[in-house]
Order: C-alpha cells, then sequence, then structure tokens
C-alpha cells in the first residue's frame, strides 16, 4: 500500500510559537533582544509617504500655463497648511476680478510646471506602527525592519478564517463541541472577548456577535452562503463573494475563525477541551487564511506562564501517516473544506483536471460522494 505524509493544522496545549514583525518600509524599531513585550507594545515604526496629488492650477485661475509663476505665492518645496493663498491673479487694473488659489490640503509643494500650469502638493507620510500581537519576549532584531518575537503558550490553528489581528478573553459558550452557536449564547460580557461555539454559528449569531462587539468568533463550521451573506450585508456590497486565495483584511466588526470547515462540523473534542482550559485567559486571534502559495493558517493563541504546568500536555497532533481510513479535510476548490476519508492510494501518478500528472487519491467525502484529488490537496485531521 501506497503512504504519504501530509501536514495537518496544529493545536497545542503548549508550545514555543515564533512571531515576524515587520514593517511595510524600512523604519526604526523601537525595541532590543531580550526585552518583554505585550500585545499592545510598539515595536517598530515607520512612515509611509502620501502619494502626491496634482492640481491644473493655471486652468482654474484662467491663465496661460507660462504665466504660473507670475502668480505663485509659494515656491517649490515649502510647506503649505491647508487654506493657505497659494496664488492668486492681478485682476482687472490690478484690483477687480482677481482669481485665488488656496491650498487644498496641507503637505510640500514638490511640482511647480510652467509647461502644463500644474503644481503637486505631497501630503505628510502617514505613520505606520507594527505592535508585538502576543505576549513574549523580542528573540531577534531585523535592523529597520521589524522584529522576531518567541511567545509560550497554547497554539490553535484554523482551516478558514475572516478578519484580522484582535484580541480578547477566551469565553466557551456552548456546552460541547457538537453544539452549535446560536445568538442565545452571546451577552453583553462578552463584549471584546473571544467567544468559542461548538459546531456551527448561526446567521443569527454572526449579527448577534457583531451588534455585542465581540473581538472574535472560534466555530467548528459555518454554512458558506451564511458567511458570503453576513459579509455582504457588513461591506455593503450586495455582489460581495469571498475567495479563498487569502483573506484577513476584510473591514468587519470581528474575527471569524472555523476550526474544522464549511458546514455543520463539530468543533474537535480535544480541541473544544483544550478551549475550557483556556476560559478566562487573553488570546491573540488573526483570521488571515491563505492555502495557495505559502500556506497561512488563521490562529488563536494564548500566552502562558512556564509555571502552569498543568498545560504542558503533549501536542495535539494528528498521526501524519497517509493511509485507506485516515480521516482527511480537503483544503482546495471545488471541495474546500469538505471532510472525508481516505478510499484508495493509487501508487502510480495521475492526470488531473488542470493537466499536471501527479500521485492522487481517492476520498469518500462525508455525504458518500468518492472523488479523486492530489495528495498535496489534502491534510490529515485528527481521530475523536
Amino acid at each position: 500500500m501506497s503512504t504519504a505524509y501530509t501536514p495537518g493544522l496544529k493545536v497545542s496545549s503548549y508550545t514555543l510559537i515564533e512571531k515576524e514583525r515587520r514593517l511595510p518600509v524600512k523604519g526604526e524599531v523601537l525595541v532590543k533582544e531580550g526585552d518583554e513585550v505585550l500585545p499592545d507594545t510598539v515595536v517598530a515604526r515607520a512612515e509611509l509617504p502620501s502619494p502626491m496629488q496634482t492640481f491644473r492650477l493655471a486652468a482654474q485661475l484662467g491663465i496661460e500655463a507660462s504665466a504660473l509663476p507670475t502668480v505663485l505665492k509659494i515656491k517649490q518645496g515649502d510647506r503649505v497648511q491647508k487654506g493657505d493663498l497659494l496664488a492668486e491673479t492681478r485682476g482687472l487694473f490690478g484690483r477687480f476680478f482677481r482669481s485665488r488659489f488656496y491650498a487644498p490640503l496641507s503637505g510640500t509643494v514638490e511640482l511647480i510646471s510652467p509647461t502644463t500650469g500644474n503644481i503637486g502638493i505631497r501630503p505628510p507620510p502617514l505613520p505606520v506602527e507594527q505592535r508585538a500581537y502576543v505576549r513574549g519576549h523580542v528573540l531577534r532584531v531585523l535592523p529597520q525592519e521589524g522584529v522576531v518575537i518567541r511567545c509560550a503558550g497554547a497554539l490553535v490553528q484554523g482551516i478558514f478564517g475572516v478578519g484580522g489581528e484582535r484580541l480578547g478573553t477566551v469565553h466557551v459558550v456552548t456546552g460541547g463541541p457538537d453544539s452549535p452557536l446560536t445568538e442565545q449564547h452571546i451577552h453583553e460580557k462578552h463584549q471584546g472577548g473571544v467567544v468559542v461555539g461548538g459546531s456551527l454559528i448561526t446567521p443569527e449569531a454572526l449579527h448577534k456577535a457583531a451588534t455585542v462587539g465581540v473581538a472574535g468568533v472560534v466555530s467548528g463550521g459555518i454554512v458558506d452562503t451564511d458567511l458570503i451573506a453576513f459579509l455582504a450585508d457588513m461591506l455593503n456590497d450586495p455582489n460581495y463573494d469571498i475567495g479563498v486565495a487569502i483573506t484577513g483584511q476584510e473591514p468587519i466588526p470581528f474575527t471569524l475563525i472555523l476550526t474544522e470547515g464549511f458546514g455543520s462540523i463539530p468543533m474537535a473534542e480535544r480541541t473544544f477541551r483544550l478551549f475550557c482550559q483556556l476560559e478566562g485567559k487573553q488570546a491573540s486571534i488573526n483570521g488571515a487564511t491563505q492555502i495557495r502559495a505559502g500556506v497561512l493558517r488563521p490562529e488563536v493563541i494564548v500566552p502562558l506562564d512556564p509555571t502552569e504546568q498543568s498545560y504542558r500536555d503533549a501536542d495535539i497532533q494528528p498521526t501524519q501517516e497517509l493511509g485507506v481510513g485516515t480521516p482527511i479535510r480537503l483544503i482546495r476548490s471545488p471541495y474546500f473544506g469538505e471532510i472525508g476519508e481516505v478510499a484508495e492510494l493509487p501508487i502510480a501518478p495521475e492526470q488531473v483536471e488542470s493537466g499536471a500528472v501527479v500521485r492522487v487519491l481517492r476520498a469518500k467525502l462525508a455525504d458518500g460522494r468518492l472523488v479523486t484529488v492530489p495528495r498535496a490537496n489534502v491534510e490529515i485531521i485528527e481521530v475523536l
């Protein structure tokens, strides 16, 4: 029988986690190696140049472009404030019907063109700050770019998420991993917290979470059309559709993480039990997901002190050997998020729909369908 080794989601009760915190442009690192940091600690800062804005000054004043230097009250390189008088024509007899141009924004005059009659103003740079995101210590400094932070604690990776980085206290609100998460489970006391449910979050619960102001929701699964409808409502875009290439930048009220997939899928029992142990502790969460070039998993990180020995269990990791009967999750379209088991492992490579010849497996999905997919398109899930 042919076997393969496929990574699955990591769920650990106590592990070492390294997070790279990098600025989008070169800037200044504000901490040094060995410094202790909190999630809100600003570890690096930079200034992002603003795009220059161009104005057709000569046309607005009704003069020839070549006459522009004669009416200007500023020169190239000057800093101006919004509302400053930048240009004024002489008018009739030097007094009447003068045309004036006031700065529409604050910034620096970078362009004066007697050829086109245009001027360009660049607004002040935008400050960019990179925060630590997790509690830990600075392991390495990346000069002018950022830092690598090491954190010891619990880690739960999800299969899919939306929404960016947030902080909140863990609240397990359902009675078990197979219980759906409904609006009755979410209350005002969960404001700013991370609500953890069981098998499925309902549309009503999504809207209740947004109304209450939770920081995040973690659930086993969701109906894909419910998620799309919720995001379309939050983004005020009736044509919105979610992709699976990369997520995490959605401007939504909270971060949502699915641990199992799409549909009514119970959260893995040991994952749910770990969340119960973490009740009341602060979590750093991020829904960013990328499943194509460079896998990026949504995550829940709960920093723990080394003295908390009760959490030092073995990592909850599924076996890495792929064989007939192994429970798997499909992680590529058109079966993304589907759960099933390995039905057959052909030894010889086969041609797939894309035209590539790769090693494949036949998977029996939860609804009984038998599909053939590349082995790289699945991951092993733990046996409950």
